[in-house]
């Protein structure tokens, strides 16, 4: 999906465009899914691709919405970041190639992969099951 820096611009609000587009991180508790239960599934904001499903989301506490794996293998890319200082691995929207957030691994929380998809609410729209 190619748009350039200046369609991205225009289709984005600036928050958006900052996390999405930026790699930018929203601050915790401050997103609208960071504390949602609605069955759904969450798409990627820019580009509409479905990510992630309300069945793989559980609460981590750590201000962003988690999930334990995505919808499926191949909807969410991995790039190693060594930004900030950190060594971590960043995951983005394999269709648009936009920011969703990061995903850690042995942090001891009781799912089926033992793997925390931090993701930033900006990053996604929810889409309720009963409109689907």
């Amino acid at each position: 999906m190619a748009r350039t820096d200046e369609e991205w611009r225009q289709e984005l609000s600036p928050e958006e465009y900052r996390v999405l587009r930026q790699a930018g991180t929203e601050r915790p508790y401050t997103g609208e899914y960071w504390d949602t239960h609605t069955e759904g599934v969450y798409q990627c904001r820019a580009c509409g691709t479905e990510l992630f499903t309300s069945k793989e989301k559980f609460d981590s506490h750590c201000g962003w919405p988690s999930f334990w794996a995505p919808l499926a293998e191949g909807k969410v890319r991995y790039i190693h970041d060594r930004s900030m200082g950190m060594d971590r691995v960043e995951v983005r929207c394999a269709t648009c190639d936009s920011h969703m957030g990061h995903v850690f691994e042995g942090e001891g929380y009781e799912t089926p992969t033992d793997q925390r998809f931090c993701i930033n609410s900006v990053s996604l729209r929810l889409v309720n099951a009963e409109e689907r």
